[in-house]
């Protein structure tokens, strides 16, 4: 395996949004909500715009605040949903599929995957792109080494399927330098957004 390039920064999301390649592993760390609902309504809206199909897994408080966005677009979700074209799965419930001993199952969770992708897949999507907030909530549990050990079966996922990954981290929960910090976290992602002052 080659060596992986470092993470780049980004500053303008409607054109990082696009300059993303099949299997790129993105990772925002945010402000504040404003800032996580912005790059998630682009990024879906983007994805949306593409043919592409979009899953979702988040909070049900950030799934609430993106689909209020989403409407403002004229966007028809119930028909996006009922084709799975719009996947959404809650990020808690998705954890307890695969999480075991406050560790992930790779089995349980390369099941739960491949259910999903089966799904975007089956209705003539060539791409698929997904933004994920298991991580995060991992990580405000303290569940440090989980954390990173999720995102190395997300980046394996991204690889092999040709998967597009949006990950996000509230800033609030670091100390200190934010890419510090997250390191290993960013490590694992081929883009980190924006790059923390």
């Amino acid at each position: 395996m080659g060596t992986r390039q470092p993470a780049k920064p980004s500053s303008s999301l409607p054109v990082f949004w696009g300059e993303m390649s099949p299997c790129d592993h993105v990772v925002q760390i945010y402000k504040d909500y404003a800032e996580l609902i912005d790059g998630l309504e682009s990024f879906v809206v983007d994805g949306f715009q593409r043919g592409e199909a979009v899953i979702v897994i988040v909070t049900q408080s950030h799934l609430a605040a993106l689909e209020k966005r989403l409407m403002r677009h004229g966007l028809p979700l119930q028909d996006f949903k009922d084709r799975d074209q719009f996947i959404v799965l809650d990020a808690e419930e998705a954890l307890k599929v695969f999480m075991k001993d406050n560790w992930p199952d790779e089995q349980r969770f390369e099941a739960m995957i491949r259910d999903i992708l089966g799904r975007a897949h089956a209705n003539g999507a060539h791409r698929v792109r997904a933004f994920g907030e298991m991580v995060a909530l991992l990580w405000a549990q303290g569940h440090v080494a989980a954390t990173i050990r999720l995102e190395l079966l997300w980046r394996r996922i991204c690889d092999r399927e040709m998967l597009c990954l949006y990950c996000a981290y509230p800033r609030i929960g670091f100390t200190g330098d934010a890419s510090e910090s997250m390191r290993e976290i960013c490590e694992a992602h081929t883009r980190v957004f924006p790059q923390p002052a």
